[in-house]
């Protein structure tokens, strides 16, 4: 009978073997918990084709959007961790432990770290009637008219509304936050002159700071972006250290394989660093990382004390 049980136990321990060493022998899938064609959809699209090509299988995109990522990576956490299924989250993911009194899943036990693709900064951009064109005299502006302002984001908890909020707390100013469902009518209403500032990715602004549209006055980061070499950062400009941003990277839920997510991890590493998918990144504003699933896993620890202290200090909700 015990040599039963053990054959049985190295037969099971060969086969799990096998399969990690085969992997992968099916389509992989990558959870997109956002709608199709904006920043997180970008980056999981530039990754995947690479990737398939990489693995000779194909990548399917699978874009679960809703409750700031939640729909998505719940939809990811409740998959087989057969090495088959990721997802790709941004900011908002370290945001929501914060920002939510309760998460159908636990952020930190039930999603194992793959790789951090890529950092996007956040750009400060005004509407052509704020009569300002630095971070200093915004920062005037804003208190010589308190409340007056008005600044939008892509949502409540979003990086854009969590780095104005950075801002506010950092330069000691009031400005009124309006949320929209998404950065596309954020920057509508910016163009329009309904609202006066909005922090966002590179992807929407640089475009609209280039055909005057809009007013480029700040990168939050520690240097220029490739993109907009022309916009200085804060910290060039009087405001050192004060750095807003989104991000990419991958999870995999608990339990898959430690020889897929490492091989995952290296394939992303490897891809990032290629020419054509540097200057896709750099047209985008995102600065590629790739690192390891130990560094993406510490990254996302810092984040999540980050953006919870933000949001504590300024009393953010997710409504």
């Amino acid at each position: 009978m015990r040599n039963t049980l053990i054959a049985c136990i190295v037969a099971l321990a060969s086969t799990v073997a096998s399969a990690q060493t085969d992997w992968p022998t099916k389509p992989v899938r990558i959870i997109v918990p956002y709608t199709p064609g904006g920043f997180t959809d970008q980056v999981a699209r530039i990754v995947a084709q690479k990737l398939q090509d990489r693995i000779k299988q194909p990548i399917t995109i699978d874009n679960k959007p809703g409750a700031n990522s939640i729909v998505g990576v719940e939809a990811a956490v409740k998959s087989p961790p057969d090495g088959y299924t990721f997802v790709l989250v941004i900011a908002a993911f370290s945001a929501n432990p914060s920002l939510y009194a309760k998460l159908p899943y636990d952020t930190r036990k039930d999603l194992v770290p793959v790789s951090l693709v890529g950092i996007g900064p956040l750009i400060a951009a005004v509407n052509n009637e704020m009569p300002v064109k630095t971070p200093k005299e915004l920062v005037d502006y804003a208190k010589a008219n308190p409340g007056k302002i008005s600044f939008g984001s892509s949502g409540n908890g979003s990086a854009a509304h969590l780095t104005t909020e950075l801002f506010k707390s950092t330069t000691k100013t009031d400005m009124v936050h309006i949320p929209y469902k998404g950065a596309a009518p954020a920057m509508v209403d910016l163009l329009g002159g309904r609202i006066q500032l909005l922090f966002d990715a590179a992807t929407g602004l640089i475009p609209n700071g280039k055909a005057g549209k809009i007013r480029l006055i700040g990168v939050s980061a520690d240097r220029r972006l490739a993109a907009a070499p022309d916009v200085p950062t804060f910290a060039e400009q009087g405001y050192p250290g004060f750095i807003g941003s989104t991000w990419a990277g991958v999870l995999a839920p608990a339990g898959t394989p430690a020889p897929i997510v490492q091989r995952m991890s290296t394939e992303i590493a490897a891809i990032v660093r290629l020419d054509d998918v540097r200057a896709k990144f750099d047209e985008m504003g995102i600065v590629p990382v790739g690192g390891t699933p130990p560094e993406f896993d510490q990254f996302i620890v810092s984040e999540i004390d980050k953006w919870g202290k933000v949001i504590r200090d300024a009393k953010v909700t997710a409504d």
